[in-house]
């Protein structure tokens, strides 16, 4: 799936849709590949530099990506927590490379998604833990 897919399956749009492409999924596991993080005109960047938490963000979006993939579709939903987080950069700005969004469902139901998620740079960890995505149950 590329970018226009994206585009056409989840609310996130233009510059504010961070993931380029789906490089693997199944019914548990999603895989983005972006190059975002290095645009100047990147949403996120603030005073012109692009913090890694901003990589939470990225990791959200792909869950709303692997939501569409499995036929629910962009169900309305907002970061209720992050936990277990362990940034490895400060910046992710300074990462040449693409960035590898991996996703992993832990569980949930009609209310609440959890997600395992790690972001990596050419075999480099730059961030990692899980975060809760609530349902807007309307």
């Amino acid at each position: 799936m590329n970018r226009a897919w994206i585009l056409a399956h989840i609310p996130h749009q233009g510059a504010m849709c961070l993931n380029d492409s789906v490089e693997s999924w199944d019914e548990e596991h999603l895989c983005c590949i972006a190059w975002s993080h290095l645009q100047p005109d990147n949403p996120l960047r603030a005073d012109g530099r692009l913090g890694a938490l901003a990589g939470i963000e990225y990791a959200a979006q792909a869950v709303a990506i692997h939501g569409a993939l499995l036929g629910v579709g962009a169900a309305p939903g907002m970061l209720g927590s992050v936990r277990n987080l362990v940034c490895e950069c400060a910046w992710l700005d300074q990462v040449q490379g693409a960035l590898r969004v991996a996703v992993t469902r832990l569980g949930g139901d009609a209310a609440a998604l959890l997600y395992g998620f790690e972001l990596q740079c050419e075999g480099r960890r730059l961030m990692q833990g899980r975060l809760t995505i609530v349902l807007d149950p309307t």
